[in-house]
């Protein structure tokens, strides 16, 4: 192909674009000449598209420029993509892209935007007034300006791999084909792992006193907040406070994985090789692969109930722990509460996804004029809002897993099914019963939020994520 009369009149091209944006005219173009050229031409952000411009995986010698033949080959391997996209885009496959296209794939995003918005997008490539984009304005838009709107969507409004709140049962995020070649998706998912670990340490005494309350609180006894934590520390120390965090953390990683990789599966049984999902899509992968994650998991979420609640001196560790489950109770205890857990992934799940996306879309639609980067404290409101709205819906069967967890540990206490738990919480406690322990829950969800993010944040410098 490199000897056809297609592939020269393409090299001619690019090589009148090459000495255009070499101003200086010393055979190579830097990042200052390309910021340059773009502001002439009229390319959106001048500073992040030159970024993007010259990856350093296209300069052959580190000396931040492209000679010529470099820079054909870069022109090269990104025409091939915006290629790709194109023809997913043009759903219709008649060589253009029309307004509906348009706003069918936002809407595969979950975001919905108005003719008028999806109008002002065609009429930024349309050069020839015709209201659809061909293969030729859409190359030359995007050859040398960044990719924006479908793949800033993805990158800049992640909230699951970002935020941990002590939860995991969040639907995954999507990742950009470029994440997934270049390798960033993995360093996202341990930057946020790292970022859990940290967030959950230290958030670590209001999530046992949140599992203490659970298990013991009653009308009875009238246990609160400060009555909890001071028995707490009265039976073993200011270090008890930790106790059940160990495995909190040991978990995040199994869990992760599986979960990623189990979404991962689903969505291509889905979709086939379509890269996005319609958010029905995303919720019905995402409650599938955390129904995977927690089944394989699951014996750690009882362990970590049992440690949380373990007088001093009862375990001398996890082992030994699991040891005396298996010995006393069976293999069946390590599923103990399974149940209600597996129930409790949709309407969390589906509210925090669905929350989030309303939110979502109210920004995207009234300030996303140039940039669909909704900046920290928007993302971390989004997200924080849609997490607890799932966790207010889902709180009830959160407690009765718990109960079930633990009722074979505690002496004289009854051992239900999940709709005797509920029946018997109901007509001795009411419908406040449900939700013992909720406040030290919310307590957590601000203190966990701004840790996970400043983690994961430094996370993602140290283990070289580009940022856009």
């Amino acid at each position: 192909m490199r000897g056809g009369p297609g592939d020269a009149e393409r090299r001619q091209r690019w090589g009148r674009l090459f000495e255009e944006l070499d101003s200086n005219k010393d055979g190579r173009v830097d990042i200052r000449e390309l910021r340059q050229g773009l502001a002439r031409l009229g390319g959106g952000d001048p500073d992040r598209g030159a970024q993007q411009g010259i990856p350093p995986e296209g300069d052959s010698d580190p000396d931040g420029g492209l000679d010529l033949e470099e820079f054909i080959l870069y022109l090269q391997e990104r025409e091939q993509r915006l290629l790709l996209l194109f023809h997913s885009l043009d759903r219709n496959q008649d060589g253009q892209i029309d307004v509906s296209e348009i706003q069918q794939s936002f809407r595969a995003l979950g975001i919905s935007i108005s003719l008028e918005q999806a109008e002002k997008i065609l009429h930024s490539m349309d050069r020839d007034g015709t209201m659809t984009i061909d293969w030729q304005e859409w190359r030359d838009h995007f050859l040398l300006h960044s990719l924006e709107n479908v793949e800033d969507v993805l990158y800049f409004w992640k909230h699951s791999t970002v935020l941990d709140i002590g939860e995991c049962l969040t639907v995954p995020d999507e990742f950009s084909e470029q994440e997934k070649l270049t390798g960033m998706w993995w360093k996202q998912l341990v930057a946020g792992a790292v970022a859990g670990a940290v967030s959950r340490t230290g958030t670590a005494p209001l999530d046992r006193l949140k599992v203490f309350m659970q298990v013991h609180a009653s009308k009875t006894n009238r246990l609160n907040i400060l009555g909890g934590l001071w028995s707490m520390i009265q039976e073993g120390g200011v270090r008890s406070l930790w106790r059940g965090n160990g495995i909190n953390v040991l978990k995040i990683a199994p869990e992760s994985a599986i979960k990623f990789m189990a979404y991962e599966q689903i969505k291509r049984a889905i979709r086939g090789q379509q890269e996005t999902l319609h958010v029905q899509e995303r919720f019905v992968a995402g409650s599938l692969a955390g129904a995977t994650a927690q089944t394989i998991i699951y014996p750690m979420e009882v362990l970590k109930t049992r440690l949380t609640l373990r007088r001093t001196g009862q375990y001398k560790g996890l082992l030994d722990c699991a040891w005396q489950i298996l010995e006393r109770e069976g293999p069946r205890a390590f599923y103990r509460g399974y149940l209600p857990n597996v129930l409790g992934i949709i309407p969390y799940a589906g509210i925090d996804l669905a929350v989030y996306e309303t939110l979502k879309n109210q920004w995207l639609q009234q300030y996303s004029h140039d940039s669909a980067d909704p900046g920290i404290l928007v993302l971390l409101a989004c997200g924080t809002i849609s997490s607890t709205c799932g966790q207010i819906a889902s709180y009830p069967l959160a407690l009765v897993r718990t109960r079930m967890q633990a009722q074979a540990s505690i002496e004289g206490a009854p051992q239900l099914s999940m709709l005797g738990l509920l029946r018997h919480i109901l007509s001795q406690e009411g419908v406040r019963g449900l939700y013992r322990g909720i406040a030290p829950n919310f307590m957590k969800v601000i203190p966990a939020v701004s840790i996970s993010y400043v983690v994961y944040e430094n996370m993602k410098q140290a283990l070289g994520v580009t940022s856009r």
